[in-house]
């Protein structure tokens, strides 16, 4: 299941590759910046975000493969299933605000 995962994130990292890159189309406007560094797009921040969660998770599934293999011992296990568990938990919030943000921007009048 992770690799299918793997799989549909790295055919999305083209799309969220050119998403990010004319998302202005006509250049950034200088505002007077100081030269500090900028805060990463939407798409980078996601994109980001998900592979964080997807290596959690293959390092839970890594984990608990040791367990039954006698090589990590049953607190290492466990952590790493709860940890992959959580971040699971969290993937799928963040999945539900953002349908719903899509549902009521759909409804939105013109």
């Amino acid at each position: 299941m992770i690799n299918e995962i793997s799989a549909l994130t790295s055919s999305t990292d083209g799309v969220l590759k050119a998403t990010s890159t004319t998302r202005y189309a006509g250049g950034i406007p200088d505002l007077g910046s100081t030269g500090a560094v900028s805060a990463p797009s939407f798409s980078e921040a996601m994109a980001q975000v998900s592979q964080d969660a997807i290596d959690k998770v293959k390092q839970g599934e890594a984990t608990a493969i040791a367990g039954v293999d006698g090589q990590a011992s049953v607190q290492q296990v466990v952590e790493a299933v709860m940890a992959a568990e959580s971040t699971l938990q969290t993937a799928i919030a963040i999945r539900d605000k953002v349908v719903s943000a899509y549902q009521e921007i759909s409804r939105m009048s013109i």
